[in-house]
């Protein structure tokens, strides 16, 4: 945290100091829980000082950080996408992460096919993307039969 960001709980200015989530973490690295410290305010309890201690400390407490990133790379093998995507370049993808108008994705087809191509839209029922043959060329692709859709997140040189 930073002592700006500190300093905006400490005002009151920085209502996020409330919430449950917010309180967990930063009682927990005082090794305390936020009704105990509302026992100390309120006077209901007294805490427990040892005469050796030189400062705060705190055992600490491990939280769980982003799941790992999951990558999965795709060689590129015929002229469709190109200039985009020559033949030979290594798409690099990443499951579930939905792509913007224009990028580059994956579309993973319930039958086990794998569809590079340029995300154009998305409506209910159906996809709207580039690439099947031609960038210029519009492909519409029925929802039903797409097991997931990635988004391209680098292009690398074989």
């Amino acid at each position: 945290m930073t002592s700006q960001g500190w300093g905006l709980y400490e005002s009151g200015r920085r209502p996020g100091l409330f919430r449950p989530d917010v309180q967990r973490r930063l009682t927990g690295a005082l090794d305390a829980t936020p009704e105990a410290l509302a026992l100390l305010v309120s006077g209901a309890q007294t805490p427990h000082v040892d005469p050796a201690a030189t400062g705060l400390e705190s055992r600490g407490r491990g939280f769980d950080g982003p799941p790992p990133v999951v990558v999965k790379h795709l060689k590129v093998r015929d002229d469709a996408l190109s200039p985009w995507a020559e033949p030979g370049v290594i798409l690099e993808y990443q499951p579930d992460l939905w792509p913007r108008s224009g990028q580059g994705c994956v579309i993973e087809m319930k039958d086990g096919d794998l569809r590079p191509r340029l995300f154009d839209r998305s409506e209910d029922d159906r996809l709207h993307v580039r690439g099947a043959g031609a960038l210029d060329r519009a492909e519409v692709i029925d929802r039903q039969s797409v097991a997931r859709i990635s988004a391209v997140i680098a292009r690398r040189e074989s």
